[in-house]
């Protein structure tokens, strides 16, 4: 069994999302049980852990996908828990998942378009230029069909789709699933760092541990179902049994050596 440990005090900027405690799961046995983080402007949150930990219940509860049976989420000093995920939009939260991200039948226009479905037309045709800067490749595919885009080109859409409604909080959920390690580095190191960049609290899931904890401003780790450690990455990098204890590396192997076997294989 592992202890937590507590985080070490380190200088953060005040929350703009944050659960306190929070139990959640699919019915039955909890998936995770008094789970706090919290993410603020500019912050890169990153959540890892292996395989199995809750990693994406964790996120689907804060949103309202899944019920908290106890606990609480906070949106500044509104508490939100277990408010539709619509109204979370609203209120500035942005998801994007693993899966089913973006409509496939419909254009890349269309699927920006859609995203702006709380705004005026004149607003979404203005969000849809300034869009269309954050991902200068997005405008020249407008005509094209979602499903004709790479694996890359649509996880650019669908992050910018749910910047349609300008987040304060963005939310994303394995990002890099599916993509080519140079995708993935570029989407993780460019992207996502631009738009903490600008002001955006980013809440992060991501299966390459490693390249998170790059990016990262703080890091939480998740095994089985509760945070066992969470602070800056570096300090947590400094735990000699980090690689196995925490990112479901074999005895022997490391975890940077289990990214790249994957990355070979897909």
């Amino acid at each position: 069994m592992l202890d937590r440990q507590p985080a070490v005090a380190h200088s953060r900027p005040a929350p703009s999302l944050r659960a306190e405690g929070i139990t959640s799961g699919y019915g039955g046995v909890p998936v995770i049980r008094d789970v706090s983080i919290a993410v603020g402007p500019e912050e890169i949150v990153a959540v890892i852990g292996p395989n199995g930990a809750g990693k994406s219940t964790l996120l689907k509860s804060l949103i309202g996908i899944l019920r908290v049976t106890q606990g609480r989420v906070l949106l500044g000093d509104q508490d939100v828990t277990n408010h539709p995920p619509e109204e979370l939009a609203r209120r500035g939260v942005g998801y994007v998942p693993q899966v089913n991200d973006i409509f496939e039948p419909l254009t890349v226009l269309e699927n920006l378009e859609m995203g702006g479905y709380l705004l005026a037309p004149a607003r979404i045709r203005h969000r849809v230029e300034e869009v269309g800067q954050v991902f200068p490749a997005l405008p020249p595919m407008f005509k094209r069909r979602a499903d004709k885009l790479s694996g890359g080109e649509r996880k650019m859409l669908a992050i910018a789709r749910v910047l349609m409604l300008d987040p304060k909080v963005l939310i994303l959920d394995e990002p890099t699933a599916n993509l080519s390690p140079k995708l993935a580095d570029a989407l993780l190191s460019e992207d996502v760092k631009r738009l903490a960049g600008a002001g955006k609290a980013v809440l992060l899931v991501e299966q390459r541990a490693r390249a998170a904890l790059q990016i990262a401003t703080w890091t939480s780790v998740l095994v089985s179902g509760a945070t066992r450690l969470e602070g800056p990455p570096r300090d947590l990098l400094q735990r000699a049994d980090f690689e196995e204890l925490f990112l479901g590396a074999a005895p022997g192997r490391s975890a940077a050596q289990q990214d790249e076997e994957e990355n070979e294989k897909k």
